[in-house]
């Protein structure tokens, strides 16, 4: 990877990962901190504070992605975080819950995910493409360990709206490193048949194919249940007796130790043949966590030994995820499967937080086990009839049809 190419993915890396922080930081803290707004001892307004974000991420994935390749994606970036900055002191400054639901939405219509992927496929070569991505991708776990963790020391420093207003800083600064340090992309031009092309029918192509659908439920399911488990967690340890600036000391060593008993399922799932059998264990293994909840939250110790269950399938499954539907999706219609499942994971936040806080607030913690378990029960249904997926860099086995041509490349002026 030349220099050019590292310092690309490394900016954009930080920018992505800028965008998750948004949505992360405030999971630990949230439910409680609504209490104190008006409004917001209704859980299911907050749930539906804490998953706005992801429903207008999930609206907007693909009209951004399809904006960044007509009108370049620098411009569409700046635009997304824009917003989302703007978002971010709307809700530091809410007086009641409505307003910060507001804030949220706004945070999420800066859905510049695709943009800043699409830019870092323009800026790679392509031996060098699966790094960048990679790179990009890592920024998942080490931002949500980070925000986990950070959540409550932040809360106790500068609270709450100090957090939003600080995500609203960071956006801020996020442009500064896209126009100075991120290279200006080329310009994509299409081609006469990739003008053609039709981008409903990649679409539906991709909502079409049985194997994609079974990757989108998966990462749906995954992020409802995590979304719904952050409407009971900070909750039970409160009731455990841990104050809320501590549950850092719960969140910190969870996270660290279930990315360490993650490796051996992730180095074994490189082993030609076994990802499928690595992939449905961790999804049984989630399964039945999830249906030991009631039982597992009666003290800290308890609540901390669930979440390090939890978290260690759950890392397995996040990374599994984006790498099975990259090897599954045909090249011509890569770009609309990576678009479709990304809304689909915001839209499973949504869900999550807001049928969580329902759920929650009328039967406690049973109430969210017994959906986010129906949830599991079909994923793991689904994923036994999964094919394996192909080798790296082996042709798909998908039966997808389309095609597009390869589009020819002009230079973009500098933004």
């Amino acid at each position: 990877m030349s220099p050019l190419e590292l310092r690309a993915s490394l900016a954009l890396a930080g920018v992505f990962g800028l965008r998750l922080f948004g949505m992360f930081v405030i999971l630990p803290v949230f439910a409680i901190y609504a209490e104190t707004l008006p409004g917001g001892a209704n859980l299911t307004m907050a749930g539906i504070a804490i998953g706005a974000y992801g429903l207008t991420q999930a609206i907007l994935q693909i009209p951004f992605g399809w904006m960044s390749d007509r009108y370049g994606r620098k411009p569409v970036i700046y635009g997304g975080l824009i917003l989302f900055a703007v978002g971010s002191f709307v809700a530091a400054v809410a007086p009641n819950i409505h307003v910060v639901i507001v804030g949220r939405v706004l945070q999420g219509a800066g859905a510049i995910s695709a943009a800043v992927m699409a830019l870092a496929a323009d800026l790679t070569r392509e031996e060098n493409r699966t790094k960048s991505m990679a790179m990009i991708g890592s920024t998942i776990g080490l931002v949500f360990a980070m925000s986990l963790a950070a959540a409550p020391w932040l809360n106790q420093l500068i609270g709450v709206p100090g957090i939003f207003a600080l995500t609203g800083v960071l956006a801020i600064a996020a442009m500064g490193v896209v126009w100075r340090i991120v290279p200006a992309s080329p310009r994509v031009v299409e081609a006469p048949a990739a003008r053609a092309s039709n981008l409903m029918g990649d679409l539906k192509s991709v909502l079409g194919d049985a194997q994609l659908l079974r990757l989108n439920w998966g990462i749906f399911a995954l992020h409802a249940v995590l979304m719904a488990l952050f409407i009971a967690v900070p909750f039970a340890l409160r009731d455990a007796g841990m104050p809320l600036n501590q549950h850092w000391k719960v969140y910190l060593p969870v996270m660290l130790g279930s990315f360490v008993l993650m490796l051996p399922a992730v180095m074994g799932a490189h082993v030609p043949g076994r990802l499928k059998r690595w992939f449905v264990a961790a999804v049984v293994l989630l399964l039945l966590v999830q249906g030991a909840m009631p039982w597992m939250f009666g003290g800290v110790f308890y609540i901390s030994l669930f979440l390090l269950i939890f978290f260690t399938p759950f890392n397995v499954l996040e990374a599994m995820l984006p790498s099975m539907v990259s090897r599954i999706a045909p090249p011509q219609l890569k770009g609309a499967a990576i678009g479709v499942y990304s809304s689909v994971q915001f839209f499973g936040a949504f869900v999550g937080s807001a049928a969580g806080g329902f759920l929650y607030g009328r039967w406690g913690v049973t109430g969210i086990v017994v959906p986010c378990a129906v949830l599991l029960a079909i994923w793991l249904i689904l994923a036994l009839g999964m094919r394996e997926p192909p080798p790296r860099g082996g042709a798909s086995g998908n039966a997808i049809a389309g095609s597009s041509a390869a589009p020819t490349v002009a230079s973009e002026p500098a933004r």
